[in-house]
């Protein structure tokens, strides 16, 4: 193989596999000379792969853990597992998934053949996911588009509908995407209206990067997380829940988004949630009926009412499938 970046791809592919594999053997697969593999080795630590090499009378080498990260080649199998996972959690905005995870398929699928674009749409529709029932699904696709323009520092167009209906056209320079956990919200500058705005993702449709440059503007809070945790504040009244709950601290923070405020652990086996929440009153209260435990509102007032109605719609459910049973 006389291809010296096409052998060095092959070699780092072969490296790539989680084994140690001797100089001989890499030689036999290149077809290549065992101080052409060595020379090779050296080429890839010029371009920060960390590779190391064992001693012995047969010598290895294997790919390590480094101080950076390198590029990576991926197989086929590989490229479609990756990204069908990251557009299931980018298009429920499964927590933990941020903005970072969506830059991430953006670059994947800028580079996928057509072929595995096919296999990704193809698995990811024949794919039911458990989601909350609020209807709030983005398509990955948006969050890709959106992503890019963030990075490129683009303008971006799009529609938009408002929570009462209204469909908008909207030019805007965007700054950030953020995830709550549960949604996915765009901060950007809008253009037509000289303001900073907020944008829920779901609620957006064509979104186009027009290609036209911009130089990013100084947020009035200088972050965005903060930019829209102020905006929801405006927007939503805020719930000042106090919660108890009877299950240990860990057991009901792995099951709270965490941006729900910390616990306050109150025994061995019980915990109480003290937040002040801009969340809608019927998802606070889905959310902590999910908890799976015992649990006791004690305040807002409006919390617990509608925990009281929300209780008996479901025991009268379940007691009217008893009696059809």
């Amino acid at each position: 193989m006389t291809d010296t970046p096409a052998r060095l791809l092959n070699l780092l592919s072969l490296l790539q596999t989680p084994r140690e594999w001797p100089g001989s053997e890499l030689a036999d697969r290149l077809d290549v000379s065992p101080r052409t593999i060595r020379r090779d080795v050296d080429r890839l630590r010029g371009l920060g792969y960390p590779v190391e090499a064992s001693r012995g009378s047969v010598g290895g080498y294997r790919l390590v853990a480094g101080t950076a990260m390198p590029p990576l080649l991926l197989d086929d199998e590989e490229a479609v597992a990756i990204a069908v996972g990251l557009r299931a959690g980018a298009g429920h905005a499964i927590e933990g998934v941020d903005e970072a995870s969506v830059r991430a398929l953006a670059k994947l699928e800028q580079v996928l053949p057509s072929r595995l674009r096919h296999r990704v749409s193809t698995l990811q529709n024949a794919t039911v996911p458990l989601t909350r029932g609020d209807g709030a699904t983005i398509d990955p696709q948006t969050l890709t588009v959106m992503a890019s323009a963030v990075t490129g520092r683009e303008r971006l167009r799009f529609a938009y509908r408002a929570g009462d209906g209204a469909e908008t056209r909207r030019q805007v320079e965007p700054y950030r995407l953020v995830s709550t956990g549960w949604r996915w919200y765009l901060v950007a500058y809008d253009l037509e209206r000289d303001a900073w705005r907020t944008f829920r993702v779901d609620r957006v449709n064509d979104p186009f990067a027009t290609g036209v440059r911009f130089t990013p503007r100084e947020l009035p809070t200088g972050d965005a997380a903060a930019f829209l945790s102020s905006s929801m504040a405006r927007i939503k009244p805020e719930l000042a829940v106090d919660v108890s709950f009877e299950a240990p601290a860990e057991f009901v923070a792995a099951r709270l988004p965490a941006a729900i405020g910390p616990l306050e652990p109150t025994g061995e086996h019980s915990c109480r949630l003290r937040a002040v929440l801009s969340d809608s009153l019927e998802w606070v209260a889905v959310r902590l009926a999910l908890v799976d435990c015992e649990f006791t509102a004690h305040r807002p007032p409006q919390l617990v009412a509608y925990l009281n109605d929300l209780g008996g719609r479901l025991t009268r459910a379940a007691s009217s499938a008893a009696q059809k049973g």
